[in-house]
């Protein structure tokens, strides 16, 4: 059974950092692009980052030089490093795997930026 669990968010001021983290149980980790999504209330899920099992990597314009995907395959986990957040980063982050059969999420975790 795959599983995918968050951890990392929380609250920060404007300009701050948070790391993201998202461990994967099961065995398909090495073979899924992994990656990181967000939904700010009222708005659609939204693509953050991707990184494939290769280690190539794509980002949302809105985060490009701010938010950093990287993967440990010896560890199953994949890492979302925030800097300079800002008040429209705030949202449920959510972790997706995709391998070339299938398409799981984690539960969420929540960052919100705020003064």
């Amino acid at each position: 059974q795959v599983q995918l669990v968050e951890s990392g968010g929380g609250s920060v001021q404007p300009g701050g950092s948070l790391r993201l983290s998202c461990a994967v149980s099961g065995s398909i980790f090495s073979i899924s692009v992994m990656g990181w999504y967000r939904q700010a209330p009222g708005k659609q899920r939204e693509l953050v980052a991707q990184i494939s099992p290769g280690g190539g990597t794509n980002y949302a314009d809105s985060v490009k030089g701010r938010f950093t995907i990287s993967r440990d395959n010896a560890k199953n986990t994949v890492y979302l490093q925030l800097n300079s957040l800002k008040p429209e980063d705030t949202a449920v982050y959510y972790c997706n795997a995709r391998p070339p059969i299938g398409n799981y999420w984690g539960q969420g975790t929540q960052v919100t930026v705020s003064s």
